[in-house]
C-alpha cells in the first residue's frame, strides 16, 4: 500500500471539521507573535566601497549644483536660508556635505515607536525589522465582491486583520482609502480605527498639514500621561508616518506641511522618494540611487533643522517600468538592485531604512502576484530593511488591497521571520543527544529530541496544502485563494478588539465630532 493509498481514507475520516481543527492548531501554534524581528542573518551587499562612495559623491553634486525645489512653502525656504543653503526662488542648493552632516549630527540610528500596549512597541533601525501592511489603495478586492472602491468598513477590516496576524508588527496607515467618507473628514475615522481596533503601532495622516496635526492631537488623547517621556522631557514617538518626495527633485507643500507637524512633535517621518525609473529618475540603477539619496537626504536634513534628534527613516520606493506602455512593473531585477544599494547607503548614513514589501502588478492573487511579491520580499529581507511597508495585501501596482492576498502575504512574512532568526547553534540546535540516542540505521521520529521540538522545529503553514491529491480532492479541491478567502473571514469572525479605557475612547470620539462639525460640507 502506497502513501497515496493511505492518505485519502484519513482525509475522508477527518472531514471538514478535522481539517479546520488541524488548520486552527497550526495557526494557534504561530500566534506567539513577537513585537518585531531581531535579525540573526547577515545582510547582502550589492556594491563595494568604491560604488557606494561614487553614489554618495554624485548625490552631493546634485544637491550642490542642481538643487531641489521646495514648492509653495516659504517657511522651509527661510529655514534653509538660515542654515546656509543657497535659496533662489523655490530652488535650494546645498553646500557639499551639508545635508549629510545635518543628518549624521542628530538623527538617531534607531528609535522605539511606542504602542498603546507597551508589549507591542517596536524598535525601528539597527538589527530590527518591522512588517506593516500595504498602504494607499483606493480599491479593494476579494473573491466574493471582486474589485470595488474601499470603504471605512474595509479599512476597519484590514486594521483588524493586521491586528490578528502574528506576522505583522505594525498596523500601518492608509491600509485602503475609505472613499465613502468626505476627504476632509475621513482621516479622523482612519486614525481612530488604528487606535481602537488595534493596539499595535500605527502611521498618521499626511494628506494635509492640519490632518497631521489632528493625528498628533489624537495621539495626545490616546497616550495621556504617557505622551511625554519623563527622562527626555520630549514627546514619545508614537507614530511613524510616510512623507513622499514629489520626484524628481521636488518637495511639495502638502508633504512639507505634514513633515513639519510631525517633526515638531518628535514623531518619526519616513522621507521617501517615490520613483518610477525612466520617468522620475534615470533608467539606470546608479541614476535611480543618486536621485533617491539626494531627495531623501534633503528631507531628513530638514527634519533635523526643525527639531534636532527627531526620528527619521530613509525611505526608498523604486519600480521599473514598461518602456512600451509606461506602466510600472514589479518583481524585476533592477528595483531589487536599487533596494540592496539603498539599504547599504542608509547603514553608512546611520539611519533606519524603509523599502520593500509584497509588491506586484497582478490584478488578482495569482501566480504572477506570488512570484513578483516573492521577488521583492526576498531582497527586502536579505538587504536588511528596517521598516517594511506594503508587506501584505498589495495588488495592481498598489491600486487595490486584496483580502486573499493579505492573508497569503502574511503567511509569507511568517516564513521570512523564521528565516531571519538564523541557525540555532545552541545545545538543542546541535542535537547531539538525538544523534547519540538514535545511532546508525534507525529513524529520529521517536527520539526524545524530536518529541521535544516537533511543534516548533519547522514553520507550519496555515494556508499551504501539503496533503495528497486524494485528500485534497476529498476536502473540496480548494486552491490557495479559496483557502485564503475562508481564512480572512474566520479571522474577522474570531476578532476581539483590544481593551481601551472608556474615558479615552469617549475623549477621542468627542474630539472627532467637534472637529468634523467645524468643517463645511464640501471637501478641501
Amino acid at each position: 500500500m502506497t502513501e497515496a493509498d493511505t492518505a485519502a481514507p484519513r482525509g475522508r475520516r477527518s472531514g471538514a471539521g478535522g481539517r479546520d481543527a488541524k488548520r486552527a492548531s497550526r495557526l494557534a501554534a504561530a500566534a506567539h507573535s513577537t513585537p518585531f524581528i531581531t535579525r540573526q542573518t547577515p545582510v547582502y551587499e550589492m556594491l563595494n566601497e568604491e560604488g557606494l562612495s561614487l553614489i554618495e559623491y554624485n548625490a552631493d553634486t546634485v544637491l550642490q549644483e542642481v538643487g531641489l525645489d521646495f514648492k509653495d512653502d516659504p517657511e522651509c525656504l527661510e529655514i534653509w536660508k538660515a542654515a546656509g543653503a543657497d535659496v533662489d526662488g523655490e530652488r535650494v542648493r546645498f553646500p557639499r556635505g551639508m545635508c549629510r552632516g545635518l543628518v549624521q549630527k542628530s538623527a538617531p540610528r534607531e528609535y522605539i515607536q511606542h504602542a498603546r500596549n507597551p508589549a507591542r512597541s517596536v524598535k525601528i533601525g539597527g538589527d530590527s525589522m518591522v512588517f506593516a501592511p500595504a498602504y494607499g489603495s483606493p480599491f479593494v478586492r476579494d473573491l466574493d465582491g471582486g474589485r470595488r472602491y474601499g470603504t471605512i468598513a474595509d479599512f476597519e477590516n484590514f486594521v483588524k486583520l493586521a491586528y490578528a496576524s502574528p506576522y505583522l508588527h505594525h498596523s500601518g496607515g492608509t491600509v485602503c482609502e475609505p472613499v465613502d467618507l468626505p476627504v476632509n473628514k475621513r482621516h479622523y475615522d482612519m486614525v481612530y480605527a488604528h487606535m481602537r481596533y488595534s493596539d499595535k503601532p500605527f502611521m498618521g495622516s499626511v494628506t494635509h498639514p492640519t490632518r497631521a496635526e489632528d493625528t498628533v492631537e489624537m495621539c495626545k488623547i490616546l497616550f495621556g500621561d504617557d505622551w511625554i517621556d519623563p527622562i527626555t522631557g520630549r514627546p514619545k514617538t508614537v507614530t511613524t508616518s510616510l512623507i513622499n518626495a514629489n520626484s524628481p527633485l521636488t518637495w511639495d507643500a502638502t508633504m512639507l506641511g505634514a513633515l513639519k507637524a510631525y517633526a515638531r512633535a518628535n514623531q518619526a517621518t519616513i522621507c521617501t522618494p517615490f520613483i518610477l525609473a525612466g520617468a522620475m529618475a534615470p533608467v539606470t540603477t546608479l541614476g535611480v540611487c543618486t536621485v533617491t539619496l539626494a531627495e531623501a537626504l534633503a528631507g531628513m536634513a530638514l527634519v533635523q533643522l526643525i527639531n534636532p534628534g527627531a526620528p527619521v527613516v530613509f525611505g526608498s520606493f523604486a519600480s521599473s517600468m514598461s518602456m512600451q506602455s509606461g506602466a510600472p512593473t514589479f518583481g524585476t531585477p533592477e528595483p531589487a538592485m536599487v533596494l540592496y544599494v539603498m539599504a547599504a547607503l542608509a547603514r553608512r548614513l546611520g539611519v533606519p531604512f524603509r523599502s520593500g514589501g509584497g509588491l506586484c502588478a497582478s490584478k488578482v492573487a495569482d501566480a504572477q502576484a506570488a512570484y513578483e511579491s516573492a521577488n521583492t520580499m526576498g531582497p527586502t529581507c536579505m538587504a536588511g530593511v528596517n521598516f517594511v511597508l506594503h508587506t501584505a495585501g498589495w495588488l495592481e501596482g498598489g491600486l487595490a488591497m486584496g483580502y486573499e492576498k493579505f492573508v497569503m502575504d502574511c503567511e509569507q512574512a511568517g516564513q521570512w521571520e523564521a528565516f531571519l532568526k538564523g541557525v540555532d547553534v545552541s545545545e538543542n540546535g546541535q542535537a547531539m543527544d538525538a544523534i547519540y540516542e538514535v545511532g546508525p540505521g534507525k529513524h529520529f521520529l521517536g527520539s526524545g529530541h524530536t518529541q521535544r521540538n516537533f511543534e516548533t522545529a519547522f514553520f507550519r503553514a496555515g494556508l499551504a496544502d501539503n496533503n495528497s491529491f486524494e485528500q485534497w480532492s476529498a476536502e473540496g479541491a480548494d486552491d490557495m485563494p479559496q483557502r485564503a478567502n475562508k481564512a480572512w473571514k474566520k479571522m474577522l469572525a474570531d476578532y476581539e478588539a483590544p481593551a481601551i479605557d472608556p474615558g479615552v475612547d469617549e475623549a477621542l470620539r468627542d474630539y472627532m465630532d467637534r472637529k468634523k462639525a467645524s468643517f463645511p460640507d464640501s471637501n478641501y
